[in-house]
């Protein structure tokens, strides 16, 4: 689901992962197992979207409400902070995943 919280796994729901790893880049694992490590990452997931909505509207929404719709500032920002948000998690992922594979 979504690559993983820290990046983006390229094979297709179903699709073994290279060095016979199985759906979600596990071993063969027993089914408690895996859906400890489902809802392990259903909570990452959702803590990421948490502090991506937090931060964002922090940082570009006004605070005063005189009107329903966004404004077009408004619009911008948030997309270039979700964005930048997602890009910065992504390279991170990368490198980390560099670092794992060297030690």
């Amino acid at each position: 689901m979504f690559g993983g919280v820290f990046g983006g796994g390229s094979q297709k729901p179903g699709q073994a992962a290279p060095g016979g790893m199985g759906a979600m880049g596990q071993a063969q694992m027993d089914p408690n197992a895996q859906l400890a490590a489902a809802e392990q990452e259903m909570e990452m997931v959702t803590d990421m979207f948490a502090r991506l909505g937090d931060l964002c509207y922090k940082k570009c929404l006004i605070q005063r409400y005189s009107d329903e719709e966004l404004t077009k500032a408004e619009s911008v920002c948030t997309d270039r902070c979700v964005a930048k948000y997602f890009q910065v998690n992504r390279e991170v992922s990368e490198k980390l995943a560099k670092l794992s594979q060297t030690n």
